[in-house]
């Protein structure tokens, strides 16, 4: 009897000390910055750790804890296998051409426990949703989109798509960015007919733009030009306006003028018209009552009072310069 309660004390300690050593082992774990950590209580998910450092939990078997990465991942669709096989990514475009499209995704785990439990395999259900959303992206879209110029509209579109579908599978999966990488014709010969459409499209596109750029400059110069001629007949147009005016108030103060010496004025108005007219000849005032001719020459008086007034400031010229020469003469005699 003996014998047989010691062997059952002993299994006890075994037990004991193995339950102690279950418990010291399994009550305590760590997170790392990079990761978040799940507490799982009896099957179901409890809490979300995600502060980086050592944590402590209920023993095995009551909770487990699983450790997802918290880091972005990136999926690849479309890159060349081993083989060097690209089948995967063969798709048509909405213009009924074949092209090869490849793509990155950047997703991150967002929320882990949906992550854990709403899917057996959720990488390869956003694999899948990943192709349909290019496949259908790409099926709606023309190649020239698709090779050239729409590949950020495309990439947007794909995004929102797959976004979409993520959410309606509820697997905690969030994407923070679409890549369309490359996007390829089957052959050769499709890619070398395809690149002469397209060098000839952006011939076609430079020639336009030369035309343009050369029309405008035209329409420029034209505009310039009109705006030359119009200025100049505005201000042909002021001018004549104020040569007019002029004109009207030159009349208005000789009709003032006629209105009360008539005789006076008409005469004067005649003399001046003349020298206008004639502007080197001699004007004679004459009166022809009576046999005899007589005549009043202006003109003759006019050079006679001239010349005593220029050989008068011909003498005081001289005298100034002659005052000068004897001012010059005298301070060299002093020195």
């Amino acid at each position: 009897m003996m014998s047989l309660k010691r062997g059952f004390t002993l299994i006890g300690m075994v037990l004991a000390v193995a339950i102690l050593a279950l418990v010291a082992l399994t009550s305590w774990y760590t997170v790392d910055e990079s990761d978040q950590a799940v507490i799982i209580t009896f099957g179901k998910a409890d809490q979300t750790i995600t502060d980086p450092g050592l944590h402590f939990k209920l023993p095995w078997p009551i909770q487990n804890v699983e450790k997802l990465a918290r880091e972005t991942k990136k999926l690849d669709f479309g890159f060349k296998d081993v083989d060097g096989n690209k089948n995967e990514t063969k798709m048509i475009t909405g213009d009924e051409n074949i092209v090869f499209a490849d793509l990155v995704v950047q997703w991150k785990i967002t929320e882990p426990e949906k992550y854990l439990f709403h899917a057996a395999n959720p990488e390869e259900i956003l694999y899948d949703a990943t192709s349909a959303s290019l496949r259908s992206i790409i099926g709606s879209s023309r190649i020239d989109d698709a090779l050239t110029t729409g590949k950020a509209e495309i990439e947007g579109d794909v995004r929102d798509l797959l976004t979409d579908l993520l959410d309606k599978y509820d697997i905690g999966i969030s994407i923070l960015a679409v890549n369309l990488k490359d996007v390829e014709l089957p052959n050769e010969e499709v890619r070398s007919a395809f690149t002469a459409v397209t060098d000839a499209r952006e011939t076609m596109n430079t020639k336009i733009n030369e035309a343009n750029k050369y029309e405008n400059k035209r329409m420029n110069e034209a505009e310039g030009e009109k705006s030359a001629i119009i200025s100049k007949a505005e201000g042909e147009k002021a001018a004549r306006i104020e040569s007019a005016r002029g004109s009207v108030a030159v009349f208005n103060s000789l009709y003032e003028q006629y209105k009360s010496n008539p005789d006076i004025t008409r005469e004067r108005l005649t003399i001046e018209t003349l020298e206008q007219v004639l502007p080197g000849a001699d004007i004679y005032i004459m009166n022809d009552d009576g046999n005899t001719l007589k005549y009043l020459p202006l003109r003759s008086m006019e050079k006679e009072n001239e010349k005593p007034l220029k050989e008068n400031e011909n003498a005081e010229e001289q005298k100034q310069t002659d005052q000068s020469n004897d001012k010059e003469k005298g301070g060299e005699s002093s020195q």
